[in-house]
């Protein structure tokens, strides 16, 4: 696949993995509830099984890009992704064989997504494949995001609900909306020269401007 068409699908596979993501979730809790049915429950399921594909096929198709930056540390987020996908699946075929949650379930999947997402802004900063601060959003929003999880499950907050949901807000921004319209609309920029593709670098240029 060219770079653009690359740039494309993992756009719209954003979107399709945060949208299946969201309606499975909302039909399993709804089934925890009282609210829906078997057949609701397994449809929330499946749903949630697509989105786990399209997690996938995100870390696959993002590593082709992001493996001439770094390619030692690239090479973990597809694999962070793969585990994402793969916490997700079992909790869905627990919840379908015990008809009960695994506690905690989305704390669970929440942890390889918050580092893979901090591994993949940071390689988007310093390659400068997308504007900067397009990048430093995503990277404040998967650090929150990575932060929430811990004080969750010491019972400091929900990110669920309450002011909890605000530590979703920024990483939820930048998959939802604002990296998917750029990959869509503008694609992938060009890299810089390899000196340039570290903290290092990003502040020599900073003060060679400065």
């Amino acid at each position: 696949m060219s770079r653009r068409m690359i740039a494309v699908t993992v756009g719209v596979l954003f979107v399709v993995q945060m949208v299946t993501a969201m309606v499975g979730s909302s039909m399993i809790q709804a089934f925890v509830d009282g609210d829906a049915s078997r057949a609701q429950l397994t449809a929330g399921v499946l749903l949630m099984t697509c989105s786990g594909l399209a997690v996938v096929g995100i870390g696959l198709l993002m590593y082709q890009i992001l493996k001439p930056v770094n390619q030692r540390l690239a090479i973990w987020y597809p694999v962070l992704r793969i585990v994402e996908f793969t916490v997700s699946a079992a909790c869905g075929i627990y919840v379908l064989t015990q008809l009960e949650v695994v506690p905690n379930h989305m704390l669970w999947v929440y942890i390889p997504t918050g580092i893979g997402g901090l591994i993949l802004t940071y390689l988007l900063f310093v390659s400068r494949l997308v504007p900067r601060p397009i990048a430093a959003l995503g990277f404040v929003g998967y650090a929150l995001f990575t932060l929430g999880v811990p004080l969750d499950l010491l019972g400091v907050l929900d990110m669920n609900a309450g002011p909890g949901l605000a530590l979703l807000a920024a990483g939820g921004l930048f998959e939802a909306v604002v990296l998917p319209i750029w990959l869509i609309t503008k694609g992938f920029s060009s890299p810089p020269p390899e000196q340039d593709r570290s903290f290092a670098g990003v502040m020599a240029g900073g003060r060679a401007t400065g």
